[in-house]
């Protein structure tokens, strides 16, 4: 008898709930929960807010992706912006439920055991999108295999694509030995490519990689998606030949080869992705016609993110929406209604958010900030491109505005990679302006570790959200909409996301579209001193922008609607949206006989897994079954 038919607080992996899911997604990162350090950043937060949208709208869909048991990093910071980093090291083994199947790959020329962890990710009305962890962290593997899912964008590239080759082979292997079929199979980003190697390997059965067909390839290609999210080059996975066949073997890495999978003499895992996918989208209208550009053979759609409201909306105003518009949880489209809301409410809001901000700032730092002060934000990962220093490209003038307007805050925040020593610098940078500007009334600080809690209580809190990448390179930008949502307007470059919601004067401001930095600069100012600080000792008219942000950003950057873009669009674009959530809904509840899979679900599954909070001792799973993956 297995644990689960035992035990009816372990989760019975075996029930047609699993069976049923039609869509498999695929992340090398998502953002699970506040406690779980299985991200880094924003690939991961748009993975974990597509789920909770999956879960909201009870669509049939799994995720697979990696335990990271030691995460991404914890970021320190000394006293002039030097980053250094440790570990962020957690147990599955207390935290989650098994999911209780051994799989194996071969892989650098060895057989490889994979082990996996549920988190299910709970939706408005209970229904369920169950994500399993991929772990190497077993007895048996090789001391360098046991390590692969410990550290998130961790080591050598070596390391990497093996990681990737867990994630892509290992992730195809767990489904079937778990029951599942999907009939789509989504690689959110490049890293996931990996996956339609092992397709191909089940669809040939016992027979050799060689005997592969284009005819084989296109059928394989007619199962999966792809989403890319960079149009920086350094954002595209690329793995020397060598590495290549001393991972995978000479048989599927002559098979990638054979395929024309390679770019630059290289395994490009975007470009193994775009081989093996029928549907490709970039990230926002702007990102997907970059995309089009950079990979010209290939048709590169768009479906530009958004954020889940319920998880990022602050509570007090998420308190307020209920109260007037208590339909917006299970459609987003009523944020429109936020037209019939008092401004008053609205600006209450935002004065209690604001303030639950500078109090935690207080609380890390040790500073008081003025809730009066017009206050802007600044966060994201820490990369060139970002150009998080573009604010102080004139300090002296950016003094005159804080003298002129009665002060100015400056809250930044962000993370470089360990690896990233440019990165590193602009911190550093940022910290000397800081120390530089203090003393002409410009209060600026730099917020250590930034992750889930201090971006939402960024985005909710700060009057203005800033944001200066550098042309094309902003994919899309999901910080900005979290911002939106909460009634915050955006001072950002017309790139990413910001092209389709900038309603100037109406939802912020975009600064001046130009190639000269000093141009990009001055506007920035200009909109500054001349239009933002003005209204905002304005506040009827402030609110209103607040009103406008919510009502206008709010009704379309969100997961709901971008999911249904993809149901409709990519996952089954022979349904509509409504058609597709049903025919899954159908499906499992004729597998469970039961009125709603949600139901059927919620009664197997462990309450601390449906919280994502520890698991006493006794409740951790033993019964393991194993597949093999040649």
């Amino acid at each position: 008898m297995s644990l689960a038919a035992s035990n009816p607080r372990v989760p019975n992996v075996n029930s047609p709930d699993l069976a049923a899911r039609r869509i498999a997604y695929f992340s090398m990162e998502i953002a699970l929960s506040k406690a779980l350090p299985t991200y880094s950043g924003g690939l991961g937060m748009l993975a974990g807010d597509t789920l909770r949208a999956a879960a909201d709208m009870a669509a049939p869909m799994v995720a697979v992706s990696l335990v990271h048991r030691r995460g991404y990093f914890r970021q320190h910071l000394d006293a002039v912006g030097q980053q250094t980093e440790s570990d962020v090291a957690w147990s599955p083994e207390s935290t989650l439920p098994s999911a209780q199947r051994v799989v194996s790959i071969s892989m650098q020329g060895r057989k490889i055991s994979i082990c996996a962890w549920r988190f299910d990710v709970i939706g408005d009305a209970g229904h369920i999108i169950p994500v399993f962890l991929l772990d190497t962290d077993i007895e048996g593997n090789d001391l360098f295999d046991r390590r692969l899912t410990d550290y998130l964008y961790g080591g050598d590239t070596y390391y990497r694509l093996c990681q990737e080759t867990v994630l892509g082979l290992g992730g195809v292997a767990l489904l079937r030995a778990l029951g599942v079929e999907p009939e789509v199979f989504h690689m959110n980003e490049g890293h996931a490519a990996l996956l339609g190697i092992g397709l191909l390997e089940e669809r040939l059965g016992a027979a050799p990689l060689g005997q592969a067909t284009e005819q084989d390839v296109a059928a394989i290609a007619q199962r999966c998606i792809f989403t890319t999210h960079t149009p920086v080059p350094a954002g595209h996975d690329q793995f020397g030949i060598d590495q290549m066949y001393a991972v995978l073997g000479a048989e599927r890495a002559s098979t990638i080869e054979r395929f024309g999978c390679l770019h630059n003499a290289l395994l490009n895992m975007t470009y193994l992705a775009l081989r093996f996918s029928r549907y490709v989208n970039g990230v926002s209208m702007q990102h997907g016609k970059v995309s089009q550009e950079m990979f010209p053979e290939y048709c590169v759609h768009s479906i530009t993110n958004g954020v889940h409201a319920a998880t990022w909306i602050s509570e007090p105003l998420q308190a307020l929406l209920d109260a007037e518009i208590p339909e917006w949880r299970r459609d987003n489209q009523y944020f429109r209604s936020v037209y019939g809301v008092s401004l008053t409410k609205i600006a209450d809001c935002h004065v209690k958010t604001k303030q639950l901000l500078l109090d935690d700032v207080a609380r890390r730092t040790g500073q008081q900030f003025n809730p009066r002060v017009l206050t802007l934000g600044f966060a994201r990962r820490v990369a060139t491109y970002k150009r998080a220093s573009l604010l102080f490209s004139d300090p002296k003038r950016l003094a005159k505005i804080a003298k002129k307007i009665g002060g100015l805050q400056i809250l930044f925040a962000g993370k470089a990679h360990p690896a990233d020593s440019a990165g590193k610098s602009l911190i550093r940078e940022v910290f000397a302006a800081a120390a530089k500007l203090e003393a002409a009334g410009v209060n600026i600080l730099y917020l250590e570790n930034y992750d889930w809690e201090l971006g939402a209580l960024l985005t909710q809190g700060v009057d203005v959200w800033v944001n200066t990448p550098r042309r094309p390179y902003e994919a899309s930008g999901t910080s900005g909409m979290k911002a939106a949502l909460n009634g915050v307007p955006s001072l950002s470059v017309l790139d990413g996301w910001w092209i389709e919601g900038c309603a100037e004067n109406l939802t912020g401001w975009a600064i001046e579209k130009t190639d000269d930095e000093e141009a990009e600069a001055a506007s920035l100012y200009d909109k500054l001193e001349n239009l933002i600080a003005p209204l905002y000792q304005r506040p009827s008219a402030w609110a209103h922008m607040q009103q406008h942000c919510i009502g206008i950003n709010g009704i379309f950057f969100n997961t709901h609607r971008m999911l249904g873009q993809y149901l409709s669009n990519a996952y089954f674009p022979q349904l509509t949206p409504e058609e597709a959530i049903q025919a899954g809904i159908d499906l499992q509840a004729a597998a469970t006989k039961s009125p709603t899979t949600a139901q059927s679900s919620a009664t197997t599954q462990p309450p601390a897994a449906r919280r994502g909070k520890p698991r006493r001792d006794d409740e951790t799973d033993s019964t393991l079954e194993e597949t093999t993956l040649a």
